[in-house]
């Protein structure tokens, strides 16, 4: 009995293994269609808008914005910044408000392949495809999927559909300011928007990030 169960779950964990991995190398030249947040948002009766744009039309102002306030170690670490992770630990064990410390691509891979919520399982789950992606995209492409996936309003994905509904341009056309009021929204795309306060104090604090800490774009060369 005991070793009829190891056999299946040997099985079953190298079936996953096997799907996974086909999973990720297939989303490196494909472009993912939607995402479980997506049919999440649409089973609520929202109208998503959304359109997918290379990396080359996604201007790098828009690039380091994100990266100045999501992940400012984006283009160094492996997957996980376990130094914003210690400090987050410290910061919450002391009381306050819960601070995360979810890389881009962490983020990126909980976006893709995963459901919303809060497990141990999705956790697990969520650093198996960081590891993945980190490994099988590179920074490149996990920037350009991130930007095309992440809630940036009600209803709005991706950083082109922001551009369009909220200044009526395009992401290749994004100046700084701009960029740094959509990264500024991103913990909070539907509550808050774009015209609040707590995005107005996010965005002024990423420009500053974006004009004085000459983080370098290291992934496009």
């Amino acid at each position: 009995m005991i070793r009829t169960l190891l056999k299946w779950t040997l099985r079953i964990f190298i079936a996953f293994v096997a799907i996974s991995l086909l999973w990720v190398f297939a989303l490196k030249w494909i472009n993912p269609g939607t995402t479980l947040l997506m049919k999440s948002r649409q089973g609520d009766g929202t109208i998503i808008e959304k359109e997918w744009v290379s990396i080359e039309n996604i201007s790098q102002s828009m690039q380091l914005a994100v990266i100045c306030g999501e992940d400012q170690r984006f283009c160094f670490h492996s997957g996980f910044d376990f130094e914003a992770i210690k400090k987050a630990a410290e910061h919450n064990k002391a009381g306050g408000k819960l601070r995360g410390a979810s890389t881009i691509s962490q983020q990126t891979a909980k976006n893709v392949f995963l459901w919303e919520g809060r497990s141990w399982l999705r956790k697990g789950l969520e650093a198996w495809f960081t590891v993945l992606i980190e490994f099988i995209w590179g920074k490149k492409r996990i920037m350009e999927v991130y930007l095309n996936v992440i809630e940036t309003g009600d209803g709005t994905f991706g950083v082109e559909a922001a551009a369009k509904k909220y200044y009526r341009t395009t992401a290749a056309r994004l100046s700084g300011q701009q960029a740094a009021y959509i990264a500024g929204l991103l913990p909070c795309p539907r509550k808050c928007g774009l015209y609040s306060s707590f995005t107005a104090q996010r965005a002024q604090i990423i420009y500053y990030a974006m004009t004085r800490y000459g983080l370098k774009l290291e992934y496009l060369q």
